[in-house]
């Protein structure tokens, strides 16, 4: 699949549309895989995530969530976030304490996050090869590396293209 048609490439143009629906599907199936469902504040929560590839911090989701009548209640939010990045159909981005929808929640991945330091969308990209470096990297300090999250921060091309600093 070309870059401009793949739902993964946050930053290149494609049909968004199709993107979402696309995540709710695949979300659907590894649920009813794992034996887990969509409430409706979990599906809500995973809607408001796909409707743009960027990071949202937990309170605007619960902006979000409130104005759809699902409540203002913080514990509300965190529970439904907590959800779906237990079941891999939405991550934690560390550097922004903020969530963002898997581009990919149809299989097991550990992807390296790309974040525009401007706009916030996020894309996940293959991290084999970084990680296998990193492995080595650690090995050569007699050290085993069990878990990482790798999230590189820049400019997307829009945002460069744009002069945003």
């Amino acid at each position: 699949m070309a870059q401009g048609n793949d739902p993964a490439h946050a930053f290149a143009p494609h049909d968004h549309a199709a993107c979402q629906a696309r995540g709710l599907d695949e979300a659907e199936a590894r649920l009813a895989r794992q034996g887990a469902k969509l409430t409706p504040v979990r599906r809500r929560t995973l809607e408001i995530l796909l409707e743009a590839h960027r990071a949202m911090g937990a309170y605007e989701v619960l902006d979000r969530l409130a104005e759809d009548g699902f409540g203002k209640q913080p514990p509300v939010v965190y529970r439904a976030l907590e959800f779906l990045v237990q079941h891999g159909l939405a991550h934690r981005l560390q550097r922004l304490n903020a969530f963002a929808a898997c581009a990919h929640p149809g299989h097991e991945h550990a992807p390296v996050f790309l974040i525009c330091r401007s706009c916030n969308r996020v894309a996940e990209t293959e991290a084999a090869p970084v990680r296998d470096r990193l492995s080595k990297a650690a090995q050569a300090h007699d050290f085993t590396v069990e878990r990482a999250t790798i999230e590189a921060v820049g400019l997307c091309g829009t945002c460069a293209e744009a002069g945003r600093a």
